[in-house]
């Protein structure tokens, strides 16, 4: 009986402590692949391109120049801007290499701001190697540390040319 009652007794004490531990400042579950376009205008040239072409900019972050996909997304920021981004599948969607990673490596940015100025929050700009399959983790800093997140928004970049290939989709919180 005694034994019942310190087992309770540490449960009571250890249970709240657990469920505080959790110091994250936003959260994403689930990816949103980039499509370059975000909306075209006027007739269609003969050859079916359009005159205006407006393209897909997220918070002054350029689009990659072909359409990739990203089969999911997770990803945990702490409060004291640390970051784990656990992604699968993310592809290039369209062209000749379709199906394939393009050898690329991938970092993240993390914008707070729903409007300008933006900060960028990004994760080792020398980014981590996409698996064949498109697979990737990262587990870094953001630099700057982000100072409380209104208006989250997570992006996953190209080492090289540093547009956009996929989003986070904001988690509410538990």
């Amino acid at each position: 009986m005694n034994a019942v009652v310190l087992l309770a007794l540490a449960l009571a004490v250890i249970g709240p402590l657990s469920v505080s531990a959790d110091d994250s400042l936003v959260k994403f579950a689930g990816g949103i692949g980039v499509h370059p376009v975000s909306n075209v205008a006027g007739t269609a040239n003969p050859d079916g391109t359009f005159p205006n072409v407006t393209r897909n900019i997220v918070r002054g972050v350029p689009p990659a120049g072909q359409i990739w996909v990203i089969a999911d997304l997770k990803a945990n920021v702490k409060a004291d801007g640390s970051i784990k981004v656990d992604g699968r599948g993310l592809l290039l969607a369209g062209g000749n290499g379709i199906g394939g990673n393009a050898n690329a490596s991938v970092f993240a940015t993390l914008i707070c701001e729903a409007a300008t100025p933006f900060v960028e929050r990004n994760t080792d700009a020398a980014g981590v190697p996409l698996a064949p399959n498109g697979d990737f983790r990262i587990d870094d800093v953001l630099s700057p540390a982000p100072q409380g997140c209104a208006s989250p928004v997570l992006l996953i970049r190209n080492a090289v040319n540093q547009t956009w290939f996929a989003a986070g989709i904001p988690k509410l919180q538990d």
